[in-house]
C-alpha cells in the first residue's frame, strides 16, 4: 500500500498514524492517495509495516525495548526520530515534529479506540495546536477536528454533527443545524451538544468567541 500518489510534500496533508484501533482498509487507502508524508507513532510501525505501507518516518521515545535494527532492515530509508520527552504524549510529539517541518495539516489515524484514557487525551489535546496546523482526526465511525475562527460546510440533511467542549465553550453561534446554539455556552462533563445534525441540506456555520470546540462528523 504505497503513500506516494501524484502529489506534491507539504502542499498536501501529511498522516500520522498513532497506535490505537486500526482504521478499515479503505480509509487507510484514500488517506494514503492524497498523503506523500507518513508519519508512524512508535510501536505501531509493526502494524504499519505488515500492511506494506511506505513510512517516511518512525517516531517515538522507544521505551519498550523497540528493535530498531529491525524495523530499518524492514523499511528503506526510514528516518528515525527518537523523542524522549516523557511530559508529552507521543502523539503530541509527532503533530509538534509536523509543525517544526513546515506542514500545514495532517490526517491522524489510529488514535482512537482500545484504551479509553489514550482515545480521551487524544481527541481533546488536538486543540491546543489549532492555531498551528489544521487537524483532522479520522477513524471508520467520525471526524473529528477543532473549530478555528468560523467553521462553514454544507452538509446533506440529518448529518448527525456533535459540538464537544474542551472545558468551557462560551458565545456558541450557529446556523443550519437541527437544534441551534445562540450565543449559548457548553462544558465539558456538564453541557454537551452531541448528536445535532444538519436541518436541511445545506450550509452549517458553527463559531465561539471563547474556549476550544471539537466538531465531530459522527455516522454509525
Amino acid at each position: 500500500m504505497s503513500s506516494h500518489h501524484v502529489v506534491r510534500e507539504k502542499q498536501e496533508p501529511a498522516l500520522l498514524i498513532a497506535n490505537g484501533e486500526g482504521c478499515s482498509f479503505e480509509l487507510m487507502g484514500q488517506l494514503l492517495e492524497w498523503s506523500p508524508f507518513v508519519v508512524v507513532l512508535d510501536h505501531a510501525i509493526h502494524r504499519v509495516l505488515d500492511l506494506g505501507i511506505k513510512v517516511d518516518v518512525l517516531l517515538g521515545d522507544f521505551d519498550h525495548n523497540v528493535d530498531i535494527d529491525e524495523i530499518a532492515s524492514r523499511h528503506y530509508p526510514l528516518e528515525i526520530v527518537h523523542a524522549p520527552d516523557q511530559d508529552k504524549t507521543d502523539l503530541e510529539k509527532g503533530i509538534e515534529f509536523l509543525i517544526e517541518r513546515g506542514f500545514p495539516a495532517v490526517n491522524i489515524v489510529w488514535a482512537t479506540g482500545r484504551r479509553a484514557d489514550h482515545s480521551l487525551t487524544n481527541m481533546t489535546n488536538i486543540v491546543r495546536y489549532k492555531d498551528q496546523i489544521k487537524i483532522v482526526m479520522l477513524d471508520d465511525y467520525s471526524k473529528i477536528f477543532p473549530l478555528v475562527g468560523t467553521f462553514e460546510k454544507w452538509y446533506v440533511k440529518g448529518t448527525p454533527i456533535s459540538l464537544v467542549p474542551v472545558g468551557l465553550v462560551e458565545g456558541i453561534q450557529t446556523e443550519g443545524l437541527k437544534y441551534n446554539l445562540q450565543g449559548d455556552y457548553l462544558r465539558l462533563g456538564y453541557r454537551s451538544g452531541n448528536s445535532n445534525e444538519a436541518a436541511e441540506d445545506g450550509f452549517v456555520k458553527i463559531s465561539a468567541s471563547e474556549g476550544d470546540l471539537l466538531i465531530m462528523e459522527c455516522w454509525d
